[in-house]
This record gives C-alpha cells, structure tokens and sequence, in this order.
C-alpha cells in the first residue's frame, strides 16, 4: 500500500511518499524528514495509516502526535487534533499539543515532594506549581525512533533517556512511547518507563482535539462529552487538588449522560469554574486504576458525526477546556486558537498525587515497571 502524506521540513509542507514496501498490509508505517531543531538535530515524522483512512503522524520531538485524521459520517477527512504546522513553532513556542508529558504529568504543589524522607524541588514553571515536568520535560526532548512497522497494526517505538537529577527528579529513567494504529483506526499510545531510583513517573498525551475539526469556526465546544466519573477533585486558587472528592451529582462536573462541553463551561456560580476559567479538573473514574484499558472519556461531534473514545488503565483524567488559549497562538492553516477552540482529555494519575497519600500513588521503583496503555479510539456515529 503506498502512501501520499503530507509533512513539513524546515517549515515547508512538503507531500512525500516514502513508504515501506508494498503489500496486503491493512496498515501503513512511513517515515520522512520534518526539519531541524535550532541546534541543528534532525526530527522524524513517521505517519501511521490505517485501511480506514484514520491516519496519526508523531514527531521524535516530544514524541509528539502532530496530527490525527479521522473521517466524519460522508467520509470526509479532518485533522481533530490542535497543533503547528512548523517544527520551529514546536520549538519556539512550545504548548504541550499533542506531546508526550513526563517525567510527571499535570501540577505538584511549590514544585516539591517529599519520597523516602527526602524532599525534592522541582521547576516551578506555573505560578507556585511545577507543570508537566517543570519546563523542560519529556515534550521538548527530541525521542530517539527506535522502530516503526507496517502490518495488520502500524506501530512505531520512540524512546528517551532522562538522568539522575532532571529537572529535580531523582533516579535515572529510561521511558519508552509506542504508537501503535490498528485497521479500524484505533491509535493506542503505551508508556513504559523504568528506573534505578525510587522516583515518581506520571505520563500521558496531551492532545487537545475537536472534533468538528480542528480550526472549526464554531470551536469544540458544541462537541458533547461523557465521563463516567461520579467524582472529581476539587481545586484550590492555583489549581492545586484540595485532596477531597466530591461528587459530581448536581454540579456542572456531571457527564456521567454526555453532554456538550458549553454546558457549564462558563458558569461563574460555581467556583470551581472561576478557579479553573472553565474546566481544568481532574475527574476520578468509577473504573479506577485497571490492568487494561477501559473508557475513560467520549467526546463526539453531532454535526459531522465523529466519534472519540478514550481509554486508560490510569484512575484519573484531566479535562481542559483550552482556557488560556488567548488568540495570540497561530496554529495550523494559519488559525489562531482561542479559549474553546478545543479540549485535553489526558489519562493519568491525580494532580499533585505524591502530596495527597489518599491519591494512587505515583511513585515507581527499580525493578518495578512503570506503564500506562491508553487508546484513542475514532469512529462515526451515523
């Protein structure tokens, strides 16, 4: 199966067909240049195709999802996932769209922990808080691309090495993302890390999708979601986890029937929604931490008909209504991306868990795997 997909290098959309050979392969693994980073190292984009036409192309940087195609109920083809087209915008104005997040994904508090009687300082990049690993993450490192494969499932593995000491993190840890696309379009994303130092891993992709399109007038709002999370944790003024669960019943955190994302999103009666300016809360599935994945979120689009399931084997999951998008990012086709213009639904362990013992704990030792499977899951509803 040959392939035509399009790619950037050096900031120029470049339509390539670079493929591995031909054969009854249900899906496609293709790779091609992407550019250079200001320091001269050279990106890969390596693009998974399924029979369906769902599509997902990852940058080694920041083992990044810089696109993901899905076709609505007429078959038509769109991107449903925020981003950039240059690598350079990646680089120089960097926004987690679509990264791979790590060492911990979402907020600590002051930046600090405390492990084995040891306390920890870590970037604060976010006020008072450190934020998906404290400014220099796992979403800014270019991963190295240790494989890709066509087949009845197209995969591709990236991996990284973060020392003794990144960022504040204690033990060296050697992390590992695959991408792997089924023929029915079915994108599931695992993390596995090890490490050779008691230390706390919390990973996720932090794609913010619409899926009416991305750049849709309308913005993603009208896109209606389903949790099946009776609780959520409530947060303070710095977006921190007050440690409580609360239930969702009577607020506007219940989407345990499904229903759009302007529902609630600006309601200033309640002050969470003031704390938040919209939702940036982490829910508390009923499903907890799971040895398979299993449905975490569903966002669809009633309009074109597309359809996202999102499943994790994590216990949590941050919503986030893209509320500090603020008009002043030019994204893809040129769009400039404002709040609403799209959601995160980001599987993971609670915000700020090593401070809170009633949390799931985030802590990972040597000889004891880090993973976390998750899948993103694309169809139409007609």
């Amino acid at each position: 199966m040959r392939n035509l997909s399009t790619l950037f290098a050096g900031g120029v959309a470049l339509a390539v067909a670079v493929t591995l050979p031909a054969s009854a392969f249900a899906a496609d693994a293709t790779k091609a240049p992407a550019g250079t980073l200001s320091d001269g190292t050279a990106v890969t984009a390596v693009t998974l195709t399924a029979a369906n036409g769902v599509s997902a192309t990852i940058l080694t940087f920041g083992a990044t999802l810089q696109k993901f195609m899905a076709p609505d109920r007429n078959g038509k083809l769109a991107d449903i996932t925020l981003g950039y087209d240059k690598l350079s915008d990646y680089e120089k104005r960097p926004n987690y769209w679509g990264a791979t997040i790590g060492r911990y994904a979402n907020r600590i508090a002051n930046g600090r922990f405390t492990l084995d009687g040891k306390a920890y300082q870590l970037p604060r990049n976010d006020g008072d808080n450190s934020l998906h690993g404290g400014g220099k993450g796992f979403d800014v490192q270019n991963w190295k691309l240790v494989s890709i494969k066509s087949g009845p499932v197209a995969c591709a593995v990236f991996s990284l090495e973060s020392p003794d000491g990144a960022s504040g993190y204690p033990g060296t840890v050697r992390a590992r993302v695959t991408y792997s696309l089924d023929e029915a379009g079915s994108l599931r994303i695992e993390f596995d890390a090890t490490t050779n130092r008691p230390t706390i891993i919390n990973m996720t992709n932090h794609a913010i999708f619409n899926m009416a399109g991305e750049g849709a007038p309308q913005g993603a709002m009208q896109n209606v979601l389903t949790i099946p999370a009776s609780h959520y944790t409530p947060i303070n003024a710095g977006l921190i986890p007050t440690g409580e669960l609360r239930p969702v019943e009577g607020t506007v955190f219940d989407f345990r029937k499904g229903k759009p994302l302007e529902d609630g999103v600006r309601d200033g009666n309640d002050q969470q929604i003031v704390y938040g300016r919209g939702f940036d809360h982490n829910f508390a599935l009923d499903k907890g931490l799971t040895a398979q994945p299993e449905l975490a979120a569903r966002l669809e689009d009633p309009a074109s008909g597309r359809v996202l399931e999102v499943l994790s084997t994590e216990p949590g999951l941050q919503v986030y209504s893209g509320n500090f998008l603020d008009g002043t990012y030019v994204g893809k086709h040129g769009h400039l991306y404002r709040m609403g213009d799209g959601i995160a639904l980001e599987p993971q362990k609670f915000p700020d868990a090593p401070n809170h013992s009633n949390f799931v704990s985030a802590r990972v030792d040597p000889g004891k795997p880090y993973r976390h499977v998750m899948i993103y899951r694309v169809s139409v509803d007609r």
